[in-house]
């Protein structure tokens, strides 16, 4: 499934949802895990050079892309609840990540709140509604080669395993 993308100039928000065949334990993982962040996080789909994250309301995330192509992405955590919700500021900006399940599937919620006209037309200028796309193509193929990843090896073992009579 794709990326449904919203701006929505009375509220300055941009927003997008994505449909996940995963946990919702595993995709909010993938949010908050710096060694799996940094595999997925840059539109690009080249691998962060920095990730670090302060995983608690107050603590703060900085993730660096491997190219020159822009200032380092970080801000401050304001609510983390495992696995459903994250709330962060950042770039001027409040972002929320928010997880539900459906079925055996995550449906993904991810808001950007500016604070004006402005800075929305600003941050789409900027292209960001793209890149966020982009980003959140990333975790999807991210997540899926985990799951695939994990279903063979949960195949091997199951092959290695002895079978007593």
């Amino acid at each position: 499934m794709t990326t449904t993308t919203k701006i929505d100039h009375s509220t300055f928000t941009i927003s997008f949802e994505r449909q996940f065949a995963a946990p919702r334990e595993d995709v909010f993982e993938a949010w908050t895990d710096p060694l799996q962040m940094k595999e997925w996080w840059d539109p690009t789909g080249v691998p962060l050079a920095e990730c670090t994250i302060d995983l608690r309301p107050g603590g703060a995330f900085r993730f660096v892309g491997a190219s020159d192509h822009g200032p380092p992405f970080s801000g401050v955590y304001r609510v983390v609840q495992p696995p459903a919700h994250l709330a962060f500021d950042a770039m001027g900006a409040a972002g929320q990540v928010h997880l539900n399940t459906v079925g055996n599937a995550t449906h993904m919620t991810v808001t950007i709140r500016c604070a004006s006209a402005e800075h929305l037309k600003q941050f789409v200028k900027l292209g960001v509604a793209a890149g966020t796309d982009r980003t959140l193509d990333n975790l999807v193929s991210f997540i899926a080669r985990r799951a695939e990843a994990a279903s063979h090896t949960a195949g091997a073992a199951a092959e290695t395993d002895p079978v007593y009579s």
